[in-house]
């Protein structure tokens, strides 16, 4: 598995990371983990080399850090990169910080955290950050040892990266990358911003939650035509690990292909050559055409008040726009129950608050019922 280091120091992070917001479920629309099944996915990635494993205190309702503490307790605790995150976003009293730090030490059964981060920067967290005296705080754990790098994971503007970068200097940081969100969420600004500062970065939504495992027909032909025996997701993962500033790429992996292929992949690394440029960006010019919601299937936007199961609809409605497939659209739609379809949507826009792709959740909602008007009554 390849390493590119960590700055000046003999830490290696692996280019590729186990993010832990995915794993395999024992009911599609439910948290609890499938831990026989998930726990053989982190073993397979320990065992070629995977060394970094990101989780979150809201990640499967909490689960998710409970369950890789115990899935690495077998082995060294130096053997290994654990990376955790503070969330604020439903915080009211500041003494929740601690309260939340130390849940979190106790759920995955360590002492420290080798990578810790301030969850979902924006310019509305980073106010809440500041209200609550979160980075003062965490900037005493790192002095106490309990924290060994302080960073931030980050959905915004170029911009507001400048002024968190200004805030305080920072050990590395997180941002959604990848071919498609290099342009249309001005990935490459931010990935600059960080590279002229030398800070690490480590990149969430690679494959931008598997939706560039599947893309339009036209974009996958023109990718099959360049390289016949490539999967659509190594384009991405190539395209990620071909930037120099990347410490660490995280893949939601579920499945046992899944880590397979990514670890195969990252273990006999090419960089994409201009050739191969110059064809994806041909390919995300089509797949671009077709796309309608920009959802990764993250879920910060769960539970609804309602029921309505977001993610799926969006995931559903997507897929129709590229195939236009009336009949699979309606069956799985008709599938949900009543309270999970669009329909349910009461305009609320508890769930926009959250998304971090600032995707207008209630209007998508509308357009979609719209559309199964349109197809039920034509």
């Amino acid at each position: 598995m390849i390493s590119r280091g960590y700055r000046n120091t003999d830490a290696h992070p692996s280019l590729l990371g186990f993010g832990t917001m995915r794993l395999p479920r024992l009911q599609s629309d439910k948290p609890e983990i499938d831990v026989p099944r998930a726990q053989e996915l982190i073993d397979y990635a320990y065992a070629h080399g995977v060394n970094y494993y990101d989780t979150a205190y809201m990640y499967h309702d909490g689960l998710s850090e409970e369950f890789i503490g115990q899935a690495l307790r077998k082995y060294p605790r130096e053997s290994y990169f654990l990376a955790d995150k503070m969330p604020a976003w439903s915080m009211t009293d500041q003494s929740q910080v601690d309260k939340i730090f130390q849940t979190q030490l106790v759920r995955c059964g360590v002492s420290y955290f080798d990578f810790y981060l301030c969850h979902g920067l924006d310019r509305h967290m980073l106010e809440k950050f500041r209200k609550f005296h979160i980075l003062d705080y965490l900037k005493q754990k790192k002095a106490e040892g309990t924290i060994r790098q302080l960073g931030f994971s980050f959905h915004d503007t170029p911009e507001v990266l400048e002024q968190i970068l200004e805030a305080y200097d920072w050990d590395f940081a997180q941002i959604q990358l990848n071919y498609f969100d290099w342009i249309a969420q001005n990935a490459e600004k931010q990935y600059r911003l960080l590279a002229e500062r030398g800070i690490p970065v480590v990149v969430m939504e690679p494959v931008r939650g598997g939706a560039l495992a599947a893309l339009c027909p036209a974009a996958e032909k023109l990718l099959k035509a360049a390289e016949p025996q490539a999967s659509l997701a190594s384009w991405a993962i190539r395209f990620v690990a071909s930037l120099p500033g990347v410490m660490t790429m995280l893949s939601g992996m579920n499945s046992a292909e899944q880590v397979r292929d990514n670890v195969q992949l990252l273990s006999d690394f090419h960089p994409l050559t201009a050739d191969e440029r110059r064809t994806l960006g041909q390919a995300v010019d089509l797949y671009r055409a077709y796309l309608t919601i920009p959802c990764t299937g993250c879920r910060y936007c769960m539970e609804c008040p309602s029921g309505v199961e977001i993610p799926t609809l969006f995931r559903l409605y997507n897929e129709y726009k590229v195939s236009h497939r009336e009949t699979d659209f309606l069956t799985a739609y008709k599938a949900l129950t009543e309270k999970q379809r669009a329909s349910a949507c009461i305009g609320c826009g508890n769930c926009a608050q959250h998304c971090p792709q600032h995707i207008d959740i209630p209007a998508k909602m509308k357009e979609i019922c719209a559309t199964i008007e349109k197809i039920l009554n034509d």
